[in-house]
């Protein structure tokens, strides 16, 4: 069978088995994490301002995962004659913080003790949100941890500082990032149509470091064009709104905005931003499955996380690779 021991085992076809993140190792003790990539599910959706049901996110999008977990040997992609995510990429699913009804402090900060799980040991965090305000945590747990830009791809900037009291919902978190003294910068793409931040907030998140850039000057720029405007050697933080795709696309979500991106010029910044920029941690948002009876919303979402985590290791071993050989000159 030399040669072919990928085909021992199991067969283990998508709709078989329990519905990690593309049927890799559950860790359920958060200290003993040994993995390239800590997935966490944030099942919070409390601070929604119209339609709920991001909840079920993360479990809709681990499901979709398991259409792509063929291949003990990763996936071979024709286009880039690259083999994507194979077997030396340990990824390892956390389960979900533990959320607390009606708490957004508490939930918050279950969330954040997960994702400095992941960095402590080492491992990229990946969260499945959930609604938007869920990134919070997430750029909380970065503290101490080095400088970080934030690539946000999204239809609103998400830039409110306080409405009726409120200061953690899902539209505030770019503005929460923004004031953290280790966020250098952020740069928001597909910011389009009405929006839940009013001018003022506009007029701050540049005044704060922000390049906003809506579909169609996203599109005049071209994908390495966006990609270029994040400063050379940036670390990057990537938060993704589904709702940053068009709902003809992705209508799974809370809050869909028309005129949205298609499939290829997210993966294609994306791609970019994997091989120029060292990328840091990621979370996906706002995937609401209850609104898109047929499942292509979740399945977009899965296919968008593990297509990504594919460049970016691939793009860390090239660069190693290119240490190796420069430090043996």
């Amino acid at each position: 069978m030399s040669g072919h021991s990928y085909q021992t085992g199991r067969l283990n076809l998508p709709f078989v088995g329990i519905a990690t993140f593309a049927k890799r190792p559950y860790v359920a003790d958060w200290s003993a994490i040994d993995a390239d990539v800590a997935v966490l599910g944030a099942p919070f959706d409390a601070g929604t301002q119209y339609r709920s049901g991001a909840r079920f996110g993360p479990r809709a999008v681990r499901e979709a995962t398991t259409l792509f977990s063929f291949g003990h040997a990763g996936a071979y992609d024709h286009e880039d004659d690259a083999t994507y995510l194979a077997g030396d990429v340990r990824i390892v699913d956390l389960g979900d913080a533990d959320i607390v009804h009606t708490d957004t402090a508490k939930s918050h900060a279950n969330i954040a003790t997960g994702v400095r799980a992941a960095l402590d040991a080492g491992a990229l965090p990946v969260v499945i949100g959930g609604d938007h305000s869920v990134n919070i945590p997430c750029i909380d747990a970065f503290e101490g941890r080095g400088p970080i830009h934030i690539l946000h791809i999204d239809a609103h900037l998400d830039f409110v500082d306080e409405r009726h009291g409120v200061r953690t919902g899902h539209g505030n978190p770019l503005r929460r990032a923004a004031e953290k003294d280790y966020v250098t910068g952020l740069t928001q793409v597909g910011i389009r149509n009405v929006s839940s931040t009013a001018k003022d907030g506009y007029d701050a998140a540049r005044a704060m470091g922000s390049d906003i850039l809506s579909v169609r000057q996203m599109r005049k720029l071209g994908p390495e064009g966006v990609i270029a405007r994040i400063p050379v050697g940036a670390r990057v933080y990537v938060t993704l709104d589904i709702d940053g795709f068009c709902p003809s696309i992705a209508p799974g979500t809370g809050t869909p905005s028309h005129g949205g991106f298609l499939y290829y010029e997210v993966l294609e910044m994306l791609q970019a931003l994997a091989n120029s920029h060292e990328v840091v941690g990621i979370d996906l948002v706002e995937v609401a499955p209850d609104y898109d009876q047929t499942g292509s919303t979740a399945i977009l979402a899965a296919q968008v996380l593990l297509n990504f985590l594919g460049f970016v290791f691939h793009a860390r071993a090239e660069r190693a690779a290119a240490k190796t050989v420069e430090t043996a000159k």
